[in-house]
């Protein structure tokens, strides 16, 4: 397989890997309210605090999965391997020699 093809089978196991950590953790954060109050507030409460947990597992999700990818990417030395998605950073397309 080419790069393109493993960036595109990369990327998209990388979101099914990201909507399920991100359901475990909603639902994980929801056990844990559920277990710290035993349901004694109204349901608007309920209702805001599903809110926050939803968002907070959002940005978790998103923490984790950027911590993992890049350990993954530096651990096994995926540029070799992968089609760079958005551009080189830093200007770094450009050869040597090459003017602006």
């Amino acid at each position: 397989m080419n790069k393109k093809a493993n960036t595109i089978l990369f990327m998209l196991g990388a979101t099914v890997l990201n909507v399920v950590m991100m359901v475990v953790i909603f639902l994980a954060l929801m056990l844990l309210y559920a277990w710290i109050v035993p349901g004694g507030f109204a349901t608007q409460v309920g209702q805001v605090v599903g809110i926050v947990l939803f968002l907070g597992s959002i940005g978790l999700t998103y923490f984790l999965y950027h911590k993992m990818v890049k350990w993954i990417s530096n651990k096994w030395n995926l540029d070799d391997y992968f089609d760079p998605i958005f551009g080189k950073r830093g200007g770094q397309d450009k050869k040597p020699g090459q003017g602006t």
